[in-house]
């Protein structure tokens, strides 16, 4: 498995940022990727290569592969009415404009896309536009641009999005929706002066759509993994070999560009790539009921986020309220209901019960098993169970299952261990308590390998209380169901969680604010 992503750097957001802040946008985008690095490393989000769009890599494969797409005749020119600043004296392309929705009225549409009803948008098509930099009203003038011909693709593309079988309803619905009225050609270059260069004959000052090459970063970033390996040509084998699936995460405002603009431009490159095998798309989460909003600071972002709570503590929330099949709402009262009682008073409080007593009670041992009674074998069974319940929700991507099946099994344990009452048998029954004691222990390693993907920086402090020298981050899944030897020693136990409370959150989150609006 490769997991690979990156800095989508040549927007027009980066450039309008840019101006206003007036620096160039390589300064800009320079800043913004190593603070995005970092942050996903503080959240634990393990990519085997997080590259940017600004690689000599990627700008050089999109040059190189629009070129065949422009040789295999899927690409053509002709003059185009765009929107033009006189004041600013620049077309304002995308993000340069802002205006009415023409589907939904929305009043701060901007210039690419309507993010409140979703609509794809020209600059063209807005009501009342206005050049985001200096305010004024745009004239129309006559520019040159190439665009890819997506009718030539249509037929092969609506054969692969009826017939792809792992495709959820979300995802196939929105896919056909946006081709009801049939594909139209797709603008493939900007008036931008940042970006890729587009490579086309007599195309000198233009530049690649973003979107039309950020989807293409996915091929770059594995080029770029492999090139950095030494091994220069293995790409190909994750790229044309049928056996390979590529999988994708987004939100579903996306859709149409992994669906439809990714496969599209994959097929006319006629190289014979593979499409892509899922997209899994969430809906939206809300804050407090509202859409999350930088200029109306309305929402709490992923740097402030961890300032207030370890990350596993919001990894768990979020992959738990993950937005699968419908909006959901996100709230710090919400956060503080399921860290208390999920992670505190569930998990948390069986790990730390049960590692305490073996601790005091049994040299801090593996005791022996003998003659397990019925609810000890089936307790032993339901490792079995949990773990290949959750690996079936990873694998249809229910993440939000996977998270219930996984603590759930928590729940269990911690119902097994009050019911066997080891405090109450020890006295009198010492094998008894040993036998709880052994199912117990094997329990929290199998929570530990099931809750990894989930809260890994838990799982290694658990891997690390019971004292087991493989790394829990590599191949774990395969110790899931092997035992724990008797006599194996484990180490002294520390409390995995604490209790939060949404008022002292929301204080802090509000200091937090007012000393970045201070800055």
């Amino acid at each position: 498995m490769i997991f690979v992503s990156g800095s989508d750097e040549h927007g027009t957001p980066i450039e309008v940022e840019a101006v206003k802040r007036g620096i160039e946008p390589k300064e800009l985008t320079n800043v913004m990727h190593e603070k995005i690095s970092s942050l996903f490393k503080e959240w634990g989000i393990s990519f085997d290569n997080y590259t940017r769009t600004e690689s000599e890599t990627h700008k050089r494969f999109i040059q190189e592969f629009y070129l065949q797409v422009y040789k295999n005749g899927y690409i053509f020119e002709q003059e185009d009415v765009q929107l033009y600043c006189s004041h600013c004296q620049r077309f304002l392309p995308d993000r340069f404009v802002i205006g009415v929705c023409p589907y939904c009225g929305y009043d701060k549409a901007r210039g690419d896309q309507c993010e409140n009803c979703g609509h794809l948008l020209e600059p063209t098509s807005l009501l009342n536009p206005k050049c985001v930099i200096c305010g004024s009203t745009p004239i129309e003038k006559t520019s040159r641009h190439w665009y890819i011909d997506l009718r030539k693709l249509e037929s092969e593309i609506t054969k692969y999005v009826m017939n792809n079988p792992n495709f959820d309803e979300i995802t196939r619905s929105h896919s056909l929706n946006y081709m009801r009225q049939g594909l139209k050609p797709r603008s493939i270059t900007r008036d931008n002066k940042w970006g890729i260069p587009a490579p086309f004959p007599g195309s000198e000052g233009k530049t690649i759509y973003v979107w039309m090459e950020a989807v293409l970063g996915y091929v770059s970033a594995t080029i770029e993994y492999f090139e950095k390996k030494g091994n220069v040509d293995e790409w190909k084998i994750w790229w044309f070999n049928e056996e390979t699936r590529s999988l994708y995460f987004i939100g579903k405002d996306n859709i149409p560009f992994h669906t439809i603009i990714l496969p599209g431009l994959l097929l006319a490159s006629r190289s014979g790539y593979n499409l892509p095998w899922n997209v899994s798309s969430t809906e939206f989460l809300t804050y407090e009921r509202k859409k999350f909003s930088k200029s109306q600071k309305h929402g709490i972002w992923i740097d402030q986020a961890l300032k207030l709570a370890p990350p596993d503590y919001w990894r768990y929330v979020l992959l738990l309220n993950r937005p699968e099949g419908r909006d959901t709402d996100f709230s710090l009262e919400l956060f503080e209901d399921i860290v208390n009682s999920h992670l505190n008073d569930t998990l948390g409080n069986f790990i730390h019960r049960v590692l305490h007593f073996t601790f005091n009670n049994f040299e801090s041992k593996v005791p022996k098993p003998e003659n397990l009674n019925e609810y000890d074998q089936k307790m032993l069974s339901l490792i079995n169970e949990s773990a290949s319940l959750v690996a079936n929700d990873l694998d249809l991507i229910k993440i939000r299952d996977a998270v219930n099946h996984a603590i759930d099994l928590a729940r269990a344990g911690n119902k097994y261990f009050n019911d066997t009452q080891p405090w109450v048998t020890i006295k009198t029954q010492h094998q008894k308590a040993a036998n709880t004691v052994y199912v117990s222990l094997n329990i929290i390693k199998a929570l530990a390998v099931l809750m990894e993907p989930i809260i890994p920086f838990t799982a290694e402090k658990i891997w690390h209380m019971l004292n087991l020298k493989e790394d829990i981050h590599k191949d774990s899944w395969k110790h899931i169901t092997k035992p724990l030897e008797p006599g194996h020693e484990i180490k002294k136990p520390e409390p995995l969680f604490k209790k939060i409370k949404a008022e002292d959150l929301r204080r802090k989150l509000q200091q937090i604010l007012e000393k970045s609006e201070h800055r």
